[in-house]
């Protein structure tokens, strides 16, 4: 097997923020988004897999040998940032953050974030999975299941409703102050009957 070091190009005395910048630094240039209309995708998508698991199995190996290495003291921090991203539409920084956390370090907060991105890419299948794992995984949080919530309504086919800024985003039946058909109709045979009574005809069928 490859020197996960050598993949990474850094040094076994590298610091683990040395390691975290390496990685992201390759994976921002093999990105498959960044090679999806070229012949040298397939080489790509290879050389990302490369880099992710030497990635993986360095900072494993540091844990292994006795403590959490930065990546796992900071993961909190870390989602935040990322959380931070994907408010800002920075997908490819945001993604390319959470494909270099390990898979043992994966939480609910971390499928969330993933299925927020597929989300926001309209890939509402991955979405809805990702979704579906962070509820399983901590089924207390309201915000998962929110987020569960709407991509089922709007795999459904429904759009518009409760979107957008609404603080209550998936509550589908809501008082919008104005008038329906039937309060239009009635409108208009009161009017009719007043202008009878003063000798007028608003609606000639009536």
């Amino acid at each position: 097997m490859t020197n996960p070091y050598d993949v990474l190009g850094v040094n076994p005395s590298a610091s683990d923020e040395e390691v975290k910048s390496a990685y992201r630094s390759l994976a921002k240039k093999y990105h498959p988004d960044n090679y999806s209309e070229s012949p040298l995708k397939e080489v790509a998508e290879e050389k990302m897999a490369e880099v992710n698991q030497a990635f993986d199995t360095i900072m494993n190996e540091r844990r292994a040998r006795g403590g959490q290495s930065a990546a796992g003291t900071s993961a909190s921090s870390n989602l935040s940032d990322i959380r931070r991203m994907i408010q800002q539409n920075r997908l490819v920084e945001a993604e390319e953050l959470l494909d270099g956390i390990p898979v043992n370090m994966r939480d609910a907060e971390w499928y969330f974030l993933k299925g927020s991105v597929y989300f926001s890419r309209g890939w509402l299948e991955d979405a809805a999975n990702h979704f579906s794992t962070a509820c399983r995984m901590n089924p207390n949080n309201p915000e998962y299941r929110a987020a569960m919530n709407r991509i089922m309504w709007q795999k459904q086919g429904n759009f518009g409703t409760g979107y957008g800024n609404n603080p209550n985003p998936y509550q589908t039946t809501q008082n919008t102050g104005g008038c329906s058909a039937c309060d239009m109709c009635s409108g208009l045979i009161c009017a009719d009957c007043c202008c009878e009574c003063m000798g007028g005809d608003l609606i000639s069928c009536c």
